[in-house]
């Protein structure tokens, strides 16, 4: 009969812990009591008998047990193993996993794949989780400190009352349970951590209680856990683009039309349109970009469960989780903008040869790039670029998230039930101020004309061998001091951004599973289980924003006009990796007063643009009706399911039923008349999902499992939406929903082996192949360009794209001022199935057997994953932008534009690693634990780029993120048996990012370098 007591359907009880994640907290590990059922456990030992075991062995020994007695294919870490890694947050926990990466955020886990794929969902004790954003994953795992979890488990093939909505596999985050705990439980922990490019100490607190009582009405249990963190985390983004940075060589006839009306194929004047020319073609340098990610995050996290027996066969339970999130930024990023005007005027120092390689079995072809040399002043061929810019980025988020369950178990007879209601929320909010200087160089002048344009020429120097660096050409004649640099005279106001936005998400569930026990009248099936959900999810966005963008001197005050607002910018650019080039002397707004005082800012900030002539100024944040969405979404779901043992065989099949309605509210604005309408539209689908699960055991210790699972995976709440966000620059291309998407559907084959080959060992191979109809995919609807390069500036935009009417046109127009035609980007469904096939292979062993024979080093063990997967099918492709048009057709020889041919590639999978491992040696004896676990993961596309850069910047195609590997360590030393001191590190190695546009080993565009961070600290058990 199905047991749904606990709410892990198990009744084995934790014995001497709650260490629940505390990363120090591992001397006392808790003794564990293996369920009676233990595949493998002595059949003579009695139900009620205690099994103790220890440390890390205890915590691997557990999870394994539990995975082995699943009846789907799970994967399960303890808390204890939690607690023994040097991991600040769930996703860096969720690495150790098989077919599981992660990827990060300024070297902070925030994103997971499982088999390839971010579609997942997050729950806490089998309830939904909903996110600070618009997607459906649920909860942020950099929201979730480890210390309050005691345990996790990744789903990866569902049974048929697992809730739909995953792709990869469900991950739910359990906590202890109350009734479970024999003895009064306490810890705390208390650390700091230490981020060596912050060069900062930030301190993390965490404490865990629980207990239990026998009372005169019944049992009742306890258990709290709570934490406060702060950490600060640092990451160097260097952009340089070289996409729009071709340059045709000498004898090359290029034709394009030009600004006629209407337009004209005409041929190219090499001797004034392109004096740069060299025998071949090559390119240059086109942007660059030097951004500084810091984040700053405080975080409160809680959980808490109360449960009351008042009877054997009846158990009520309550759970309640609390996160408040504060992540404010204190990012920069100094710009070299308008390079490109000279481009055709510049001669690299030295060349490299760029291999685009070959996308969908056409080859490419290499061309020649700029790898050294100068961006020099011509003021003949442009009299303001290239220019100087600095911006600070301080978009936050702060997300107050709430999770609460309550229901009860009941046990008659042969009959189990449960009911349970739960509600989550999340309400976040995006406070913004931020704003870019143009620096005024004084050893260059100003444009012609009685009214300049607020910028001026800046030379640059840049080294590209090892990396990209960039900086001042300190050599040149125009070159700036450090001390004009940072001389607040020097600088204007160039846009001011702010912002306020508001997103609510929010679930209320309740579900009925009942459980009848078959044993007694069916021989082959145990139990029949049947059940029903109803639930409701709401997201709603609103768009609160002001903006402001300068482009003339007469509208941008100096910086002497509000002197007491500018900072220097952080210096340390050169000491992440030593690199000798670098933007190190640099003003900004300060970003510290922009966050705590948005208000002092921006006063004073209007009141520097009242000394002006031009005399504007900016209104507060208000809701910009076209940024505006209210989802409402219902679905009734309900299953039934078999569960059978007989000889070696046992698992369970069933199918569940959905039925979902969708009511989309949004704004329709009048184009003529600027009225605004709200529409709402109705949807509706249903769903049947077959699941079968099967697992033998034909020989003793070893497990074959199979499993068949249908599963469905919904748009994102903004995909949906016709709603508009736009932004101040005229590169980046704006997103829009497509009501029309349809659920992606996903067939599951699963098949396994596994040989518990010694106590705590495990070798296991695995494969998995599915298939995904309706797939989500981008489009993207480029600008049109005239041959210049230039786009309209008028609405409507007939030759494609949208109107953005606050972009700051900078080199997409040749007539400075706001509103531009920019790019679209939006989803559709795949026509074609695609397909994912993969193999797992895990082991995991230690030498603990071999005490008398080893001694000391029997303390040693490893645990090692691998995984790899392939992308089949689809039919939905990315195509070359206009840059890269140009730069594959002169590859081969075409400069006229009537006969370009566009470069297509089918779209794949994003953050997709074909190939990834991990190593973990740990040691554990005489008071004494240690980790290093080494994570390696293949090259893998992602729209995650430096400085904001779109796929329009990138040729057209995801950037690659090139192959990388973080080792992470960790060492814990137990005084005695109440208190451990101990230390941590995350990328130790201070491993780097390395993006290539078009493909891997393609053409260098951007750079991460990480931080290291070091954690120290102390843990007391009570």
């Amino acid at each position: 009969m199905r047991n749904f007591k606990g709410g892990f359907c198990r009744r084995d009880r934790i014995v001497a812990g709650l260490l629940a994640g505390s990363a120090l907290a591992i001397s006392t590990a808790p003794a564990l009591a293996q369920d009676a059922a233990t595949v493998g456990e002595d059949p003579a030992v009695d139900e009620s008998e205690v099994i103790v075991v220890t440390g890390i062995r205890s915590a691997l020994q557990s999870a394994l047990n539990e995975e082995r007695n699943a009846g789907s294919l799970i994967e399960v870490i303890q808390a204890e193993d939690i607690g023994k890694l040097p991991d600040q947050n769930l996703a860096e926990v969720l690495e150790n996993i098989p077919g599981v990466q992660i990827t990060r955020r300024a070297g902070v886990g925030s994103g997971v794949q499982i088999r390839g794929t971010n579609d997942n969902r997050t729950e806490i004790n089998g309830v939904s989780t909903v996110g600070s954003g618009s997607g459906r994953g649920g909860i942020n795992f950099e929201d979730v400190n480890a210390a309050i979890i005691a345990s996790l488990e990744v789903i990866k093939a569902p049974e048929a009352r697992t809730i739909e909505g995953s792709v990869g596999g469900t991950i739910n985050l359990r906590t202890i349970r109350p009734l479970e705990i024999v003895g009064r439980v306490a810890s705390l922990r208390v650390q700091g951590e230490y981020s060596e490019f912050a060069d900062s100490i930030t301190p993390r607190v965490a404490a865990s209680f629980g207990d239990n009582w026998q009372t005169g009405i019944g049992d009742i249990g306890i258990v709290v856990s709570g934490s406060y963190t702060e950490q600060d985390a640092l990451s160097l983004r260097p952009r340089v683009d070289r996409d729009g940075g071709l340059v045709e060589n000498v004898n090359a006839d290029v034709f394009r039309f030009n600004n006629a009306t209407p337009p004209e194929l005409t041929l190219e004047d090499q001797a004034t349109r392109r004096p740069a020319a060299q025998s071949f073609d090559f390119l240059g340098i086109q942007f660059l970009n030097q951004e500084l990610e810091n984040f700053q995050y405080e975080t409160v996290n809680f959980a808490g469960s109360v449960e009351w027996a008042p009877a054997d066969n009846l158990t009520f339970f309550f759970d309640a989780f609390y996160n408040d999130q504060q992540r404010r930024q204190e990012s920069s990023r100094i710009q070299g903008s308008g390079v490109s005007s000279v481009l055709n005027f510049n001669v690299p120092d030295t060349f490299e040869t760029v291999n685009f390689g070959s996308l969908d079995g056409v080859e490419l072809g290499s061309i020649q790039a700029a790898l050294t040399g100068t961006v020099d002043v011509v003021l003949t061929a442009d009299d303001d670029d290239p220019n100087l810019r600095f911006s600070s980025d301080t978009g936050a988020r702060l997300t107050e998230s709430q999770l609460y369950r309550a229901g009860f178990d009941w046990e008659l007879g042969r009959v189990s039930i449960r009911v349970e209601g739960s509600t989550s929320r999340s309400d976040t909010r995006n406070p913004n101020l931020s704003t870019t200087l143009n620096f005024i160089n004084p050893n260059a002048p100003l444009d012609g004309g009685n009214n300049p344009l607020n910028d001026n020429s800046v030379p640059f120097r840049y080294d590209l061998s090892n990396g990209l660096t960039f900086g001042i050409d300190t050599q040149s004649p125009f070159a700036p001091s450090i001390a004009d640099l940072l001389n607040p005279a020097n600088v204007v106001l160039q846009s001011i951004t702010v912002g306020n936005d508001e997103i609510e998400n929010s679930e209320d569930a309740f579900r009925v599973d009942v459980s009848y026990d078959t044993s007694d009248w069916l021989q082959i099936v145990e139990s029949l289980d049947f059940g029903v959900r109803y639930n409701n999810r709401n997201s709603y966005f609103q768009d609160v924003a002001s903006n402001l963008n300068l482009t003339r001197l007469s509208d941008s005050p100096r910086g002497t006009a509000f002197a007491d607002l500018l900072v220097p910018g952080p210096d340390f650019a050169g000491d992440f990796d030593g690199r000798e080039l670098a933007f190190r002397d640099f003003l900004l707004i300060d970003p510290d007063r922009s966050f705590n005082d948005p208000e002092g800012t921006l006063n004073a900030l209007r009141a520097a643009l009242l000394t002006v002539p031009g005399m504007k100024t900016i209104g507060d944040a208000e809701a910009v009706p076209t940024g505006f969405f209210n989802i409402d979404e219902t679905t009734v779901a309900a299953y039934a399911q078999a569960n059978f043992d007989f000889g070696i065989l046992r698992g369970n099949i069933g199918l569940r039923y959905l039925g979902t309605s969708v009511d989309s509210t949004g704004n329709n604005i009048n184009q003529d008349t600027g009225g605004v309408t709200r529409e709402t539209t109705t949807g509706n689908y249903d769903e049947w999902l077959p699941r079968v699960n099967l697992v033998a055991e034909p020989i003793e210790n070893v497990v074959l499992r199979a499993s068949y699972t249908e599963d469905i995976n919904r748009p994102d709440f903004n995909s949906l939406s016709t709603s508009t966000v736009f932004g101040t620059s005229s590169q980046a291309a704006i997103r829009i929903g497509n009501p029309g998407l349809a659920p992606e559907t996903v067939a599951s084959y699963d098949a396994s082996v596994d040989w518990y080959f010694a106590p705590s060992a495990l070798l296991s191979v695995g494969v998995f192949h599915k298939v995904r109809d309706n797939l989500f995919v981008e489009q993207l609807e480029q600008a049109a360009e005239d041959g210049n390069g230039f786009r309209d500036i008028t609405a409507p935009c007939e030759a494609g794209g949208i109107f953005n009417p606050i972009a700051n046109r900078n080199v997409s127009s040749n007539i400075q001022g706001t509103g531009i035609c920019v790019d679209i980007i939006t989803q559709i469904n795949d026509t074609a199935s695609t397909t994912q096939t993969g193999i797992e292979v895990a082991f995991q062993y230690d030498l603990s057997d071999f005490e008398d024979t080893l001694g000391f080093a029997s303390g040693f063990g490893v645990i090692a994953n691998y995984t790899y997967q392939e992308f089949g099918g689809g039919e939905a492709f990315n195509t070359s932008a206009n840059r890269g048009t140009d730069i594959f057709n002169a590859i081969n020889g075409v400069y006229n534009i009537v006969d370009f041919v566009e470069v297509t590639a089918v779209q794949g999978l994003l953050d997709f690693s074909p190939h990834a491992y991990n190593v973990t040696l740990f040691y554990e004896k005489y008071g004494l634990s240690a980790r290093a676990r080494y994570t390696w993961r293949d090259a893998f596309r992602t729209l995650d780029t430096a400085g904001g850069a779109s796929t329009n910047s990138t040729l057209g195609f995801p950037v690659v993120t090139e192959a990388r590997g973080q080792l992470n360590a960790s060492v814990v030393y137990n005084v005695t048996d109440y208190l451990s001191f101990g230390v941590e590190g995350v990328n130790l190695t201070k491993s780097d990012i390395t993006q290539s546009c078009v493909n891997e080993g393609g053409l260098f565009c951007f750079q991460g370098l990480p931080d290291r961070r070091l954690t120290f600290g102390a843990t007391l058990s009570f």
